[in-house]
């Protein structure tokens, strides 16, 4: 009993000094999370040299996959950016459909292009996209522009080769495949109900006119015909995604020793199906339209360096979610959860939504969420199937309650001239929907699989 209650207050003590470090020290989260892992670790009782070896193993061990994930989505994305394929898609979608479809269009947009593009990147590109419509219809932004965040929101959490996602599942030792079919299942209705549903809903309580000081920012086409052509754009959008899954469905179907069987899982093994869309990506919406070998070299380099930060800091959290995982709190935590009856994946969006609320980025809610989850689920002995709704449970809590200490909640706040108090109104309801809805999907596909 003395040990258990050693264990609980380590574990405590290190997401109380976490949270201080980052919310009142404004620490950067990979410093936050390196010195608490290295606190707990001395705290339950590891010899120092012991330590910092079992942290530069954690930290190897964690990156040698989501590095090369996140590194190869990247420079995918920052290309698919740089030749216009974010704007020839939301363009051709919009124009397709009628007034009263273009919410649905708009989430769909959000939803695809956030497979590639960092949300926050994506909405700089594509919200300036929708002052036009805006005006002529003569509604209230929010009518266009929740739809378009809803998608936007749902894939940059739920589905990889965005970081939040990677990153659980990389902790939690969970199968991709899976983890794009639950966040597919969990994920469209999500963004239906947040976005088009809830769009019109409080488009009609806030109105919100486009903001003068962002006119400016407006895109705008003398030659849309330049663009990518939209098919090229789709495809390459679901290549990554298509050959993920045919890496799971291949094992499930196909025998040991199948020359198919072994093909698709080489192709669909996430590292190689992102490499593969990344070259063909530099490839035809790079060389074929006209840019040099110099000005490629630069764009794959600029996309590498926002994502250093995230595969620190995705490292950091997998050493704090090693170290909790070395103090025994695994069990203790499987041993309550069993005596509360609380399912596995509640257990994960809880977590993670504290974390979430508490200092205000999604990847790290979802890294901590993760990090503490892992080892509970490795006790109950979850399969494959859970692992991989567990991440999107956990998705589903970082994605919610996003509030005045999220850049995001500033983002939209900026990009569509609204109070603070009408942001919380619209942007943090949109997230908070997304987020409970995917964790309502959650619950019942976890009544179907251990």
């Amino acid at each position: 009993m003395e040990s258990n209650a050693l264990i609980l207050t380590v574990t405590a003590s290190s997401i109380v000094a976490l949270l201080f470090l980052i919310v009142k020290l404004k620490f950067q989260p990979f410093l936050a999370l390196i010195l608490v892992s290295l606190a707990a670790g001395l705290a339950i009782g590891m010899a120092p040299q012991d330590l910092l070896a079992f942290v530069v193993k954690s930290m190897g061990g964690t990156l040698g996959f989501v590095a090369l994930i996140i590194g190869l989505g990247s420079m995918f994305g920052e290309m698919l950016r740089v030749s216009g394929g974010s704007e020839r898609l939301a363009l051709t979608l919009i124009h397709k459909c009628g007034d009263r479809s273009v919410p649905w269009a708009l989430g769909l947009v959000g939803f695809l292009v956030s497979i590639a593009v960092f949300i926050d990147v994506a909405i700089v590109i594509l919200v300036p996209l929708i002052y036009g419509i805006a005006r002529r219809t003569g509604k209230s932004l929010l009518y266009y522009g929740i739809p378009l965040c809803a998608g936007l929101s749902v894939t940059h959490t739920f589905l990889p080769p965005t970081p939040g996602p990677i990153a659980t599942a990389s902790i939690l030792g969970a199968d991709l495949g899976w983890v794009i079919i639950w966040g597919v299942i969990a994920g469209l209705p999500a963004m239906a109900v947040a976005g088009p549903i809830f769009g019109k809903f409080i488009s009609n309580r806030i109105f919100v006119p486009v903001p003068e000081y962002m006119v400016q920012g407006e895109s705008k086409f003398d030659d849309p015909s330049k663009l990518p052509a939209f098919r090229g754009v789709v495809l390459v959008l679901l290549l990554p995604l298509a050959l993920i899954l045919s890496n799971t469905t291949a094992e499930m179907l196909l025998p040991e020793g199948n020359l198919l069987r072994d093909v698709l899982m080489f192709v669909g093994n996430p590292i190689i199906a992102l490499l593969l869309t990344t070259l063909l990506t530099f490839w035809v919406f790079g060389h074929n339209r006209g840019f040099s070998a110099d000005q490629l070299q630069k764009i794959a380099t600029k996309a590498l360096e926002p994502a250093g930060i995230i595969i620190l800091i995705t490292g950091a959290g997998g050493v704090f979610g090693k170290v909790l995982v070395e103090s025994g709190v695994g069990k203790i935590l499987a041993d309550a959860m069993q005596d509360m009856n609380m399912p596995l994946v509640l257990f994960g969006f809880t977590t993670a939504a504290i974390m979430r609320i508490s200092q205000g980025s999604g990847t790290v809610a979802m890294i901590t969420g993760a990090s503490l989850t892992a080892p509970v689920a490795q006790l109950l002995g979850a399969s494959p199937q859970m692992l991989a709704l567990c991440t999107i449970a956990i998705a589903c809590g970082g994605a919610a309650f996003s509030h005045v200490n999220d850049s995001g909640f500033w983002m939209a706040n900026r990009y569509f001239g609204m109070s603070v108090s009408d942001t919380l109104k619209s942007w943090t309801v949109m997230k908070t929907i997304v987020g409970l809805t995917g964790l309502a999907i959650c619950l019942v596909i976890s009544l179907f699989i251990q």
